[in-house]
């Protein structure tokens, strides 16, 4: 048993069961750790405390001492004195002594449902002598979705095990034309994860400054989110993710590399909190699920496609274009093919009633608040009010979901035209994992109400929206599809119909263009594929003119969501009238299909494995490399090398893994190679018990 200097030597004298087994099965901490006690507020535990050279409980009035300070002598605010009484008070921290012995007392201990939480030191000290003390030990407070005192109170089983004990998920990706989902391993109850992410909090500017002080807010769930927003990034402080969003990544993992937040958190922690590089949206995201999870905040990693990046704040996305296409950067704004964040469930009593539930909290770096790179938490039901007066960062939310974009063509003179108006291209398809269930859940509503209603048009009466000239009508239209779904590989079929809503023929020029993008809404300068004509339209006609894209045209992608921006201008020679269209497409990569050789699965026991898939990429594909994981399955990772793959061939590898937990795992699989990055798959496993 440990003992503490200050301590007279009664507290030698003293053995301590805190029942680790028992307490955290009850407190579903167990798979955490089965050796060391980790409660949640709100919830009473019971300890036994044998005295090896006996004890009179009639001489002896003995009150606890919890105290989480760096310096137990020396902590200000951080320290509880609570007497035992003769009940529990579930509104406090409270304690009794459920029965006793001459050499034995059974306590049983309440966390108040506000607790700090963190690590905590109990003392026993006698009430008239506070210099005799028995240190008995430390313990760990976690938040508690199961308490209707707590904060974080969730009022759904089903929902507990989706946004607190589920250690893995899916991540939306790709476009709002065609969503794909990626696994994740959250991987929260891995051991050292839960001292990892009380080491983060330990890191901050406000600890580092002043730990008394910082240690105050360790109850507040509003406070925890936000400095984790912030310290997930590494911006401003000892963060743990270092941003990348172009390459070279040499110095460091490609974003689209990690499937899980267990390796980053761990490399974190080994590097001295220097950050690790690098993320990407989605992973700061997750990283961020991780760690709220692990602490008890129900969290949920959220999607939204079409999302802007608004810069300055005046709720319109404006983006230029000279006549060839080339987009001339005059703006800071963008709008990213989609951007992910987090969602914790939580009471705002800091904001007026009717704000409580789900609250938007993003750790990628994109603007300041209160001078620090992070987001959140914003409730989300103030941003589909249009409340961007409410803390914290609803303004930046409010923007990500329901900008309006303006897009310019500029000539030769420095003249400008609108080409489109369109209050309605941000903020689509917000996706997260649905409860219970390896599905997409369209949570759009909870953050907006239907485009063109009138609940709309009130909102953005309040949010102050600017609202955009119309485009005066034109004497032409334009369309643009492809056929989708587009496979990474295939040509891509291109289909363009302009129609003259003229009673006279015109003459017109038809421009198009190519340029690969990445996900976050950056354009590559080079075009891949120009393509130029003059067409003649009759009266009241319209005329296709369909194109196809090759993959020797496209070839190989700069991330691994295969994105490209298709362009397109009707320029009329007469007038010089300006149609245009614009559309940004996913190239699908193939499936990856992993297979359990093995008919039965059972812990500690080895696992075979069949990993392929069909190339759907007329090269051969060379220097392949397949690495696994998995919170349960693999302790670290698996990296499985392969042959060269021929043009449009079959890849195959086989490989074995050892369980070492039981219940529903997900292996995730990565490939690699020359012409394709981080290609996914996921499957659920369920290892028994031997």
């Amino acid at each position: 048993m440990s003992t503490s200097e200050d301590c007279e030597p009664i507290s030698d004298k003293c053995e301590v069961d805190f029942q680790f087994e028992k307490n955290n099965k009850e407190h579903r901490t167990d798979q955490i750790s089965k050796t060391r006690l980790i409660v949640r507020r709100g919830q009473s535990f019971n300890i036994k405390v044998k005295f090896t050279d006996g004890f009179n409980l009639e001489n002896n009035k003995l009150q606890m001492v919890f105290d989480m300070g760096p310096e137990p002598q020396k902590s200000n605010g951080t320290k509880v004195e609570v007497p035992l009484t003769d009940l529990i008070n579930a509104k406090r921290w409270s304690g009794i002594i459920s029965s006793s012995t001459s050499s034995e007392l059974h306590l049983t201990i309440s966390p108040s449902p506000k607790a700090k939480i963190g690590y905590h030191r109990l003392t026993l000290q006698h009430f008239y002598n506070p210099k005799m003390q028995y240190y008995l030990g430390n313990f760990v407070v976690l938040f508690n979705p199961w308490c209707a005192e707590d904060e974080v109170f969730l009022d759904n089983d089903a929902k507990r095990d989706e946004y607190v004990m589920n250690e893995t998920g899916s991540i939306y990706v790709g476009s709002s034309f065609y969503i794909s989902d990626r696994s994740w391993n959250f991987g929260q109850f891995e051991e050292d994860i839960l001292d990892i992410c009380i080491k983060l909090l330990n890191n901050t500017p406000e600890y580092l400054k002043n730990p008394n002080e910082a240690l105050k807010e360790r109850g507040c769930p509003v406070h925890i989110s936000r400095i984790v927003s912030a310290m997930v990034n590494c911006i401003d402080d000892n963060g743990i993710i270092y941003g990348k969003w172009g390459g070279p990544y040499t110095s460091g993992v490609y974003p689209g590399k990690w499937n899980g937040s267990i390796k980053i958190l761990r490399k974190w922690n080994q590097l001295g909190c220097k950050p690790v590089r690098y993320g990407q949206c989605w992973v700061f995201a997750a990283v961020t699920c991780t760690v709220l999870r692990c602490l008890g905040i129900p969290t949920r990693v959220v999607t939204n496609f079409d999302s802007a990046h608004d810069t300055n704040a005046n709720l319109t996305i404006d983006e230029y274009w000279d006549v060839e296409g080339e987009s001339m950067g005059k703006s800071d704004d963008s709008v990213w093919n989609f951007h992910v964040w987090d969602e914790c469930w939580m009471l705002r009593n800091d904001l007026q009633p009717g704000y409580d539930g789900w609250q938007a909290v993003d750790a990628t770096p994109q603007e300041t608040s209160d001078g620090v790179y992070c987001c959140g938490p914003a409730s989300v039901k103030a941003i589909k009010e249009g409340e961007v007066g409410t803390q914290y960062d609803a303004p930046f939310v409010f923007a990500e979901v329901n900008a309006s974009c303006v897009d310019w063509l500029v000539f030769e003179s420095g003249e400008k035209m609108k080409l489109e108006s369109n209050e309605s291209r941000v903020g689509h398809k917000i996706s997260t994992k649905k409860c219970g269930f390896d599905e997409r859940e369209d949570v759009t509503s909870n953050y907006k109400y239907p485009d063109g209603s009138m609940e709309e048009a009130r909102v953005f009466e309040k949010a102050n929206r600017i609202q955009n000239i119309a485009v005066p009508e034109k004497i032409f239209s334009l369309s643009m599809t492809t056929d989708m779904p587009a496979y990474n590989g295939k040509p891509v079929a291109v289909s363009m119909v302009v129609s003259n809503k003229t009673s006279e023929e015109k003459s017109c020029n038809v421009r198009f263009w190519a340029k690969k993008r990445s996900y976050n809404g950056k354009t590559e300068k080079h075009c891949f594929k120009k393509f130029k004509k003059e067409i003649t339209i009759g009266p009241n006609k319209e005329k296709e003119i369909p194109l196809k894209i090759d993959y020797k045209e496209y070839g190989s992608f700069p991330d691994m969501y295969n994105m490209m921006k298709l362009m397109s201008v009707v320029t009329e020679a007469k007038s010089k009238t300006c149609v245009s269209a614009l559309t940004d497409i996913s190239l699908i990569n193939p499936s990856i299909i992993i297979k359990v050789l093995d008919k039965d699965i059972t812990v500690n026991k080895e696992v075979s494995l069949e990993i392929s898939f069909q190339s759907t990429i007329p090269e051969v594909l060379k220097n392949c490399v397949v690495t696994l994981e998995g919170a349960g399955l693999i302790k670290d990772e698996l990296v499985v090398k392969c042959s060269d793959i021929p043009s449009n061939g079959k890849a195959k590898v086989n490989c074995k893994i050892v369980p070492y937990k039981i219940g529903k795992k997900k292996l995730l699989a990565d490939f690699d190679c020359d012409k394709i990055v981080n290609m996914k798959g996921s499957l659920d496993i369920i290892v028994k018990e031997q």
